[in-house]
């Protein structure tokens, strides 16, 4: 599904006559991690009327008692309640605490009841598993952060997970990726709702593209569900991994799980969110990224130590994974560089450079904490961020003292860097 494919229209129900569609609820959780949370607040909370963006009103909500301790240790207090979501036209999820822990029986009920009366559901990055437990996701298309991704599909097998896009538009009900696909996702909602120029207004504010092309593609790491160690086909992925530079298929690692083909293609489905002929070929275009950027080996040769079976292959995969030729990539990495560094390139989170792991464990059940570092560029902080529209403002407090002030962010827009291939420029 394209990220900005309009919206069916029998997937749109009447707006309730109390809910007003200018007013945006939030829900928050404890547990939560402050960053995707703030993402709506900043979005939508804040008045811009000056810079040409519409107005929202906004509802911050506790989805059950607080106070509400996230990242940090810092504590919020939010001015409503789950029965302000009544007046909401659109609801946002912006993070859950857990993907293996259900949410709270009163707060899906609030996201039905909301869903039922023509509300917009969204869920930002692991929001997605809160929709997926009250059973709005239920035969849609959705999306969730890439690492979560395998785990969304296992514990919800009637969800149609794509975790190659950075949001997914199903009309009524919307998605995101992780993190910085959260600000995609919400400016996605204000074009939607105001038009392209109002987005690119917000955007400039933000000082983030007004939209980003491409998917998750590019962030993919090779690790898989840890609970995936248990499985018998854990020997199979592994040796799949330590063997990449040799031409297999998927029928030869289904002959080495013992199974046919269609019993291998549905257990490996089932395990990992992905068919196993994408997820290798996803691998072999990994593999050749990272000798691409550490070696100086030519393309055909990149291709060979992959696995592929022509550089004409390399080249189709990888532009279709990363939007870009090989050679263009490996020049544009180079070319970012520091002068006289002869370590690894220094750069932003679109480009991963994961490590083959010695043990094919390490391999499956690493980086779950991995990509969800913060997006630079975003105004205004955490402060403004919590500046509601409607009532009070949430109360930002830190247990024991007052906050410390966090580390800047590095600039990935630093001018006179070429930007690499399908990494957002400045704008």
């Amino acid at each position: 599904m394209s990220q900005d494919s309009a919206a069916p229209e029998a997937a749109v129900r009447k707006l309730s006559g109390r809910r007003r569609r200018e007013v945006v609820a939030v829900l928050l959780f404890s547990g939560g991690p402050i960053f995707e949370s703030s993402i709506p607040l900043s979005v939508f909370g804040i008045d811009r009327q000056d810079a040409g963006v519409p107005r929202y009103r906004l509802l911050v909500c506790a989805g059950e008692e607080g106070p509400l301790r996230t990242t940090g240790g810092l504590e919020l207090s939010a001015p409503y309640g789950l029965e302000a979501i009544s007046r909401a036209g659109t609801v946002v999820v912006p993070a859950w605490r857990s993907i293996t822990s259900p949410p709270p029986p009163e707060a899906l009920e609030a996201l039905r009841r909301a869903h039922e009366e023509g509300a917009r559901i969204v869920g930002l990055c692991t929001g997605a598993f809160v929709l997926a437990a009250a059973g709005l996701l239920d035969g849609r298309p959705a999306t969730t952060h890439w690492m979560y991704a395998p785990t969304l599909a296992k514990r919800y097998p009637s969800v149609h997970v794509d975790p190659r896009e950075l949001f997914v538009d199903d009309g009524d009900v919307l998605t995101s990726a992780g993190t910085a696909a959260g600000i995609d996702l919400c400016l996605h909602i204000v074009r939607t709702d105001h038009g392209t120029e109002a987005a690119g207004a917000l955007a400039r504010r933000l000082v983030v593209p007004p939209r980003r092309s491409g998917g998750q593609e590019r962030y993919l790491d090779r690790s898989l569900p840890e609970e995936i160690g248990a499985d018998p086909l854990a020997e199979v992925v592994a040796w799949a991994l330590e063997h990449l530079h040799e031409q297999f298929d998927v029928e030869t690692l289904a002959a080495r799980a013992y199974m046919s083909r269609r019993t291998f293609d549905r257990r490996f489905r089932s395990l990992t969110g992905s068919a196993p002929l994408q997820w290798l070929i996803t691998q072999r275009v990994l593999q050749a990224q990272r000798l691409l950027e550490t070696s100086d080996y030519s393309v055909d040769e990149v291709a060979g130590r992959c696995g592929f079976r022509s550089p004409v292959a390399l080249r189709g995969h990888f532009r279709r994974q990363l939007g870009s030729s090989p050679a263009a990539y490996r020049a544009a990495y180079r070319a970012r560089r520091p002068q006289g560094d002869g370590g690894p390139a220094l750069l932003d989170a679109a480009v991963p450079v994961a490590q083959v792991p010695a043990q094919a464990q390490a391999g499956m059940g690493a980086g779950m904490g991995a990509g969800m570092g913060s997006m630079p560029g975003m105004s205004g902080g955490m402060p403004g961020a919590m500046q509601a529209q409607a009532g009070p403002p949430p109360v930002l407090r830190r247990p024991g003292g007052p906050m410390e002030p966090g580390k800047p962010a590095s600039d990935a827009f630093t001018p006179g860097r070429p930007a690499l291939p399908g990494q957002r420029s400045a704008p």
